[in-house]
């Protein structure tokens, strides 16, 4: 392992021992589960918006060092963010993982995500680190949908 490659895993081990957001919270608007068949893991997530600005995210889960790690980065990126600006960040990792390693991510936008590039070279981990990332979508979906329903009771 290169220089990088040991800071890139060591930002992953850290997340994973100290989860950030860890803990299901209120108040939240919607709430998925979320499972990876192939290995199991799981995740329950929460997500809470204060109009188009993604307030809080709390997530429950069980599974390996990447997916639990990649749930705790995503934590920080999105929150407190617009969900336009959370959504391409989404997709920016989205982007990344299904690069087959061959990305070259922008450092100052996905912050301790860059430490996933590794991952994106085994395509048996991508769904791991990408599972809290697409609960977090799902969840949000959910939650604009039941916003409208509130604003729009038709």
């Amino acid at each position: 392992m290169n220089g990088v490659e040991e800071m890139y895993a060591e930002i992953i081990l850290d997340h994973y021992r100290t989860k950030h957001h860890s803990g299901l919270r209120e108040p939240y608007q919607a709430e998925v589960s979320h499972v990876n068949p192939s290995c199991g893991d799981e995740v329950q997530l929460r997500v809470a918006l204060d109009g188009d600005v993604v307030a809080d995210v709390s997530y429950s889960g069980v599974g390996c060092s990447i997916s639990q790690a990649s749930t705790s980065v995503m934590t920080d990126l999105v929150i407190g963010r617009s969900i336009d600006e959370a959504m391409g960040l989404a997709a920016d990792f989205s982007d990344m993982m299904h690069s087959a390693g061959r990305y070259t991510p922008d450092e100052d936008r996905l912050e301790d995500a860059v430490a996933f590039i590794g991952v994106a070279q085994f395509p048996a981990r991508v769904k791991c680190a990408l599972l809290g990332w697409s609960a977090f979508k799902d969840a949000t979906a959910k939650a604009l949908a039941a916003t409208a329903a509130k604003e729009d009771p038709r």
